[in-house]
């Protein structure tokens, strides 16, 4: 049976992290604009689109209402990859830091730090670090905005 006090407990628990995500969407409105910090948004995933390994990911804004923008930092550790898949929107990538092979419509193109690459519609592609250290990258593209 559960006691009073529990159930006390519990609604405070509902109540608080319904009060968080209100928050969030408060401040949002009221200051005009989201402030987030890496050390928040730490993510560990599987490769995307079965490229296989263990990345960390970085999603931020993913909270933002109205938001048809995705921005975010993914670290492609050795072994890991985003595996080869057909693209339906542009996309950016940009390399922070390491190297990779871009598997672009079956070439590949090899990705340094400061180098960005803009995937086009109808194309294909797959990205693999190169070498013993993490490849950092940024990831941007636009998806229908959440309400």
């Amino acid at each position: 049976m559960v006691k009073p006090n529990h159930i006390f407990s519990i609604c405070f628990v509902c109540i608080g992290l319904a009060f968080s995500v209100s928050a969030f969407a408060q401040q949002e409105k009221q200051v005009g604009y989201i402030l987030e910090h890496e050390k928040d948004l730490t993510s560990t995933q599987p490769g995307p689109h079965n490229g296989g390994g263990t990345t960390t990911g970085y999603n931020y804004f993913g909270k933002a209402s109205n938001l048809n923008l995705v921005f975010r930092k993914r670290v492609l550790h050795p072994g890991s990859s985003i595996g080869y898949h057909y693209q339906e929107n542009d996309e950016i990538y940009y390399v922070v830091s390491g190297k990779g092979e871009m598997k672009m419509n079956g070439e590949i193109i090899p990705m340094n730090p400061g180098d960005a690459i803009l995937t086009r519609p109808g194309s294909s592609h797959g990205l693999t670090p190169v070498g013993k250290e993490d490849l950092v990258i940024i990831i941007s593209y636009e998806q229908h905005p959440k309400k």
